[in-house]
C-alpha cells in the first residue's frame, strides 16, 4: 500500500470512528430526555386533570410557530450538507447561517413566551404557582426544566453550527471532508426531534 492509499484508509477509519462517537453521544442524550419523558408520563397519568388545566396557560400558536421554525431549520441544515457534497461552498455556508438565524428566532420566541409566564407570576417558587394544585405545580416544573434544557441544547447546537460555518469558510470542511458538518447536522436533528415530542406533550393536551 502506497502513502496515498494509506492516508485515504486512515481518513476513512477516522470518519467511521467520528460517526460512531457521535451516535453514542446522541444515544446518551436520548437517554437523558427519555428519562424525563417517562417522568412526565407518570406524573401526567396521576394528575391528568391538573395537567389539562395548566396546559391552557401555554400559547399553542407560539408552540406551532416554533415547531415550524425548527422543522425548517432541519431542512436548511440538511441542504447545507448536500450543497457541500456538491462542492457548492457558498451555498452551504448560506444554509448554515440560515439555520443559525432560525435557531435564534426559536430562542427569541421562547424568551417572550417565558417572559409572559413570568409577568403572570407563573415561575418556579412564585406565590402564584405555589397557590395552584400540586398537579399544576408539577406541570410547570416539568415545563421549565424540559423546555429550558431543550433551549440550552438549541444554544449549543447553534454555536456548534457557527463553528462549522467558520471551518467551511476556511476550507477545512469541504466536499471531501464533511464529517464534522454531518455530525453537527445529526445533533441539530436530535434537537428538533426532541421538540417534536415536547410540543404535543405540553401544548396540545389542553
Amino acid at each position: 500500500m502506497n502513502t496515498q492509499e494509506h492516508a485515504v484508509g486512515q481518513v476513512h477509519r477516522d470518519d467511521i470512528s467520528s460517526r460512531m462517537g457521535m451516535w453514542l453521544f446522541l444515544f446518551t442524550e436520548l437517554m437523558l430526555f427519555g428519562g424525563m419523558f417517562f417522568l412526565y408520563s407518570v406524573y401526567r397519568f396521576t394528575n391528568a386533570e391538573a395537567f389539562h388545566i395548566a396546559a391552557k396557560e401555554l400559547n399553542t400558536l407560539i408552540g406551532c410557530f416554533n415547531t415550524a421554525i425548527l422543522l425548517t431549520s432541519s431542512l436548511t441544515m440538511a441542504l447545507s450538507i448536500t450543497a457541500l457534497q456538491k462542492d457548492k461552498k457558498k451555498l452551504s455556508i448560506f444554509f448554515q447561517l440560515l439555520t443559525i438565524i432560525l435557531a435564534f428566532g426559536f430562542l427569541v420566541n421562547k424568551y417572550f413566551e417565558w417572559a409572559t409566564k413570568f409577568d403572570h407570576g407563573i415561575y418556579p417558587g412564585s406565590d402564584t404557582l405555589l397557590a395552584m394544585e400540586s398537579g399544576e405545580i408539577l406541570f410547570f416544573g416539568l415545563y421549565y426544566v424540559m423546555t429550558g434544557l431543550h433551549g440550552l441544547h438549541v444554544v449549543i447546537g447553534a454555536a456548534l453550527i457557527a463553528v462549522m460555518t467558520r471551518l467551511t469558510a476556511k476550507g477545512i470542511i469541504n466536499k471531501d471532508s464533511f464529517v464534522k458538518l454531518e455530525s453537527a447536522g445529526l445533533y441539530w436533528h436530535l434537537v428538533d426531534i426532541i421538540w417534536i415530542f415536547l410540543f404535543p406533550l405540553f401544548y396540545l393536551i389542553a
